[in-house]
């Protein structure tokens, strides 16, 4: 009697083989009869549809890298498949592998700035920004009248300690897309880490008042009020985003940073790294 693999058995080999869907599909194959298998060998895969690839975007990281590795190895220059590839291998915390996904994308379309976005948002998202530098400069270049390169350069750039370049990168930014949340909000978290957070708040308030914003910008925002110890306003926007528990953890941390008087070179950094860590949990 022939062996089908069961439910649990696929849902283990997916979760072992992130990003390996390939390896999934052999894996059944071998478990299946070789009529069959000389069945599933014969039959040409086929791309999902439009619908498929937009139910799949809603779903969870996990599934979407499964998902579009899928469809990267049924089409190997597809750049969508290996564009969202990469995002989802990043959100994952695989961000060598969503590297190695968005240069395959630029083997057969070298001037994709998607791919070298994502290549950038991978080398920062590790901590190595100055990796992605190259090709977030290479996306600005390729696509002038583009934000978004710009807005990620100005993170890159941050993080190897260049300011003048990422604050010039990101004023270049708001000249293209005045008002921008996600760059007001990058400029302000790079001013909060520098140790003016009363600066960051005005950027910020000017992010939240957009309708692209956040609730992480509204956050980011309440952290900037509480550590000039303006906790009541900040416990307002706190509450109304996070649940009770968390809220409290939060508020403790506002009001424990406003009872210390750390030295600026080693506690700002570590402020921001903090408070995502609360927010998360």
């Amino acid at each position: 009697m022939s062996r089908t693999p069961t439910s649990r058995s696929l849902a283990l080999i997916a979760l072992t083989l992130v990003g390996g869907c390939a390896f999934v599909t052999a894996s059944v194959a071998q478990t299946a009869p070789p009529a069959q298998a000389q069945a599933q060998a014969a039959t040409p895969r086929t791309p999902a549809t439009a619908e498929q690839r937009a139910a799949y975007s809603r779903l969870d990281p996990l599934a979407r890298s499964v998902f579009w590795s899928r469809e990267a190895d049924i089409n190997p220059a597809d750049p969508v498949a290996g564009v969202k590839l990469a995002e989802a291998l990043r959100q994952l915390g695989q961000h060598d592998q969503a590297v190695t996904a968005a240069q395959q994308v630029l083997v057969t379309q070298p001037q994709n700035v998607d791919a070298m976005m994502e290549i950038g948002r991978a080398h920062i998202a590790r901590g190595q920004a100055f990796y992605g530098i190259a090709a977030l400069e290479q996306a600005r270049d390729l696509a002038p009248n583009d934000w978004r390169p710009l807005s990620l350069l100005g993170v890159a750039y941050q993080q190897v300690r260049r300011t003048d370049d990422a604050r010039a990168a990101w004023n270049q930014a708001l000249t293209l897309s005045p008002n921008n949340a996600e760059v007001l909000n990058n400029a302000a978290m790079a001013q909060m880490t520098g140790g003016d957070p009363a600066g960051a708040e005005t950027l910020l308030r000017q992010a939240v008042g957009q309708p692209t914003a956040t609730m992480q910008m509204r956050l980011n925002l309440a952290m900037a009020l509480g550590l000039q110890n303006k906790i009541g306003e900040a416990e307002q926007i706190i509450r109304r985003d996070l649940p009770p528990e968390a809220a409290d953890r939060n508020l403790e941390w506002l009001r424990n940073q406003t009872r210390t008087a750390p030295t600026e070179a080693d506690a700002a950094p570590a402020r921001v790294r903090t408070w995502d860590s609360l927010q998360n949990q």
